[in-house]
């Protein structure tokens, strides 16, 4: 927590991923069972969000969707963390209407699932409309991303959205409602899997915005597909030494139940126990990513905290419809 705080103190850091660092310090501070954890976290992220507050006074009106999506997860973090900015939101609010489902999400899930022809950033920093092959700046080859990707960085938005009860082009129950298109999910196959970096994510990412970041544990009934593929596959992040992937199965199958007694558990926290960094990160210490510095960390501590849970239900009771239709499974609306 120390290094990801140094992290944030960084003004180029923080300027650039105040809002994803904010929601680390929020959820730790209010999901953690341990109190001296929660306190810690807590601390550093009412610094910090005091500092995002003086920072993002208000929307800058000409701002694009990029900029709504920023803004609206920084300050739903900082309230979290005990700085509502009621105003800040229906200026976001009011902004985020100009904007369409494509330009937030790169599609409409109301009339299609997620798609196969979004380019990644370009090696020259330029984002490319999708359908595109060469980017339109250095006219270089572009690379597409996965189905898995698209679906579960929709997932994301829509459900902070969802939170606020602002529509960010299409609603969170919209882009869950493609889940039966994403399975059956494929593992690693030795390497020959090139989606299975994303699927995990996409995985992991369906429990998350459906448990409120592990604020609620969730019945296996509910999704057998998915923890199927979380118990099957996490000693592939072992065997491929990737900490984050590692991090995100370990909370993942504790929101199913398996406990720190469970022999895959003790494994994965084995392993990230044995494998972090002497400044107390984890992953490449020589990386220029920002990004590959912190998040790596934060959940590396996810795998390994454990959890103040309240309970097993839905992030949002009303998808409860939703998610029998799409498995079968009653699920309690309460």
């Amino acid at each position: 927590m120390e290094f990801i705080y140094d992290l944030a103190r960084d003004p180029g850091m923080f300027g650039e991923w105040g809002g994803d660092l904010l929601s680390c310090f929020w959820f730790v501070a209010t999901r953690s069972s341990d109190p001296g954890l929660r306190r810690l976290a807590a601390r550093m992220g009412r610094e910090r969000a005091r500092q995002w507050r003086a920072d993002h006074r208000e929307f800058p009106p000409e701002a694009g969707g990029d900029a709504v999506v920023d803004y609206l997860f920084g300050t739903l973090a900082a309230a979290g963390l005990g700085f509502p900015n009621e105003a800040m939101l229906q200026q976001i609010r009011i902004a985020a209407s100009r904007f369409t489902a494509r330009d937030y999400l790169d599609f409409d899930p109301a009339t299609e699932g997620p798609p196969s022809d979004v380019p990644e950033e370009c090696d020259c920093r330029t984002w490319n409309e999708r359908g595109r092959k060469r980017c339109v700046r250095c006219r270089k080859s572009l690379m597409m991303m996965s189905r898995y990707k698209v679906w579960y960085c929709a997932l994301i938005k829509t459900y902070n959205g969802e939170l606020a009860g602002i529509r960010l082009g299409a609603s969170y129950p919209q882009v869950l409602k493609w889940l039966p298109s994403m399975r059956p999910y494929s593992g690693s196959r030795h390497g020959a899997n090139p989606d299975f970096y994303d699927t995990v994510y996409a995985v992991t990412h369906v429990v998350y915005t459906l448990n409120h970041y592990s604020l609620y544990r969730l019945s296996r009934r509910w999704l057998p597909g998915e923890f199927a593929f979380l118990k099957e596959n996490l000693n592939e992040a072992i065997e491929s030494e990737d900490a984050e992937m590692l991090g995100e199965f370990l909370d993942s199958l504790k929101a199913f139940g398996l406990g720190r007694e469970h022999p895959l558990i003790r494994k994965g926290m084995d392993y990230l126990l044995a494998t972090q960094n002497a400044d107390g990160s984890w992953r490449d210490v020589k990386s220029a990513e920002t990004y590959r510095r912190y998040h790596p960390t934060w959940t590396a501590i996810d795998g390994l905290r454990d959890y103040a849970w309240r309970g097993t239900r839905l992030s949002f009771p009303r998808l409860a419809p939703l998610l029998k239709q799409r498995t079968g499974c009653v699920v309690p609306r309460r």
